[in-house]
C-alpha cells in the first residue's frame, strides 16, 4: 500500500490541515488521553480483567434495524459500510417456509484470527477482551480481512467521505455544496463528527483509505461507563451487554437460564456476541445489561 493512502487526502474541513498534521498536533495530547482514559480514577470506567460480551435476545428483536443506524451515526460510518449488519434468510421448503433474521458484528473472538494473522499487531486484543485496531501500526495488508471468518471487517478502497469532500451544489447560487456545510458547522469532514473516539485514537472519528475497520464495541463509550450505542438504541431492549467475568452481570444471568448458540463456533474463535431463544415463551426482566 502507497504509504500517502494512509494519510489523509486533501484538506479537513473547518481546519485546513491533513491527517498527518493533525497526529502531529495532538500526538502528546493523545497519548495523555489514552493514560486517562484507560483508569478509573480519572473518573472513568477500567476495562481491565473484564471479559466483556453482548448476548442479542432473538424474540425481543423485531428487525427495525435500529442497531444498524445507531452504529452508523455514533461511529461516524460512511455511505456503502455497516459494522452492524443484518442477515435475513428464508429457511424450509413451501408450504413450510420459515423466516430467519439477526445481526452481527465483530464478534470479539477470544481467539481472534484476525489479531493472530496481522503481521504489524495493529489487530489486537484490548482490555475487556475487545479486538481493536490501531491504525498507525496497519500497513493495509488486508490479512485481518481475509483472515476473519465473519466478514465483518470493511477496508476502503477509495477516499472516504467523499460526499461531504465535494464543492458542487446540488442548485448553484441557491444551496450549499456538502463541503461548504461541514465547514459551516465547524466539523473535521463530516457534519456529524463524533469526538469522543478520539480519546483511543487521533482522528479516529474518520475513516480512511486503505484502513480496515469494523466494529469496536463503542470501547470510546464502555470507558465512560456508558453501553453501546446499538445497545441503547435498541428500543426492543434485544442487545444485552456486560463482563462474563462478573457472576452477577446480567450477561452470564441470561446464558445461564437459556441455551444460547454463536456464530460457527466450530470453529474454535470463542466469539463473545451469543444469540438466546428465538420463539421461546420464557420471559425475564427486560434489561440492557451494564459495564
Amino acid at each position: 500500500m502507497d504509504k500517502s493512502s494512509k494519510q489523509q487526502d486533501g484538506p479537513v474541513a473547518g481546519g485546513g490541515v491533513s491527517r498527518r498534521d493533525f497526529l502531529k498536533v495532538g500526538g502528546a495530547a493523545g497519548v495523555a488521553a489514552l493514560a486517562v482514559t484507560d483508569t478509573a480514577s480519572a473518573g472513568g470506567t477500567s476495562l481491565a480483567g473484564k471479559k466483556m460480551a453482548m448476548v442479542l435476545d432473538l424474540q425481543r428483536c423485531t428487525g427495525c434495524g435500529g442497531c444498524v443506524i445507531a452504529c452508523k451515526s455514533e461511529n461516524n460510518i460512511q455511505t456503502g459500510v455497516t459494522w452492524c449488519k443484518a442477515v435475513s434468510k428464508t429457511v424450509g421448503k413451501f408450504p413450510n417456509v420459515g423466516f430467519d433474521y439477526y445481526t452481527t458484528m465483530c464478534n470479539h473472538c477470544k481467539n481472534a484470527p484476525c489479531v493472530r494473522a496481522c503481521p504489524t499487531g495493529a489487530m489486537h486484543k484490548a482490555d475487556g477482551g475487545i479486538t481493536a485496531h490501531d491504525p498507525e501500526k496497519c500497513i493495509g495488508c488486508k490479512t485481518c480481512k481475509a483472515m476473519c471468518p465473519y466478514d465483518v471487517i470493511s477496508i476502503n478502497k477509495a477516499e472516504t467521505h467523499g460526499f461531504w469532500r465535494r464543492n458542487k451544489a446540488l442548485l448553484d447560487g441557491c444551496t450549499s455544496s456538502p463541503r461548504e456545510v461541514a465547514e459551516k458547522v465547524k466539523a473535521n469532514v463530516i457534519p456529524y463528527y463524533n469526538k469522543d473516539k478520539e480519546r483511543l485514537h487521533a482522528d479516529a472519528g474518520l475513516r480512511h483509505k486503505g484502513i480496515p475497520e469494523k466494529c469496536t464495541f463503542c470501547d470510546h463509550r464502555l470507558r465512560d461507563g456508558k453501553l453501546p450505542f446499538c445497545v441503547t438504541s435498541c428500543p426492543a431492549k434485544a442487545r444485552i451487554v456486560g463482563d462474563l467475568n462478573d457472576p452477577s452481570s446480567e450477561v452470564r444471568r441470561l446464558l445461564g437460564r437459556y441455551a444460547s448458540w454463536r456464530l460457527k463456533e466450530h470453529l474454535g474463535t470463542e466469539p463473545r456476541v451469543f444469540y438466546i431463544r428465538s420463539f421461546n415463551p420464557g420471559t425475564y426482566k427486560a434489561t440492557r445489561g451494564r459495564v
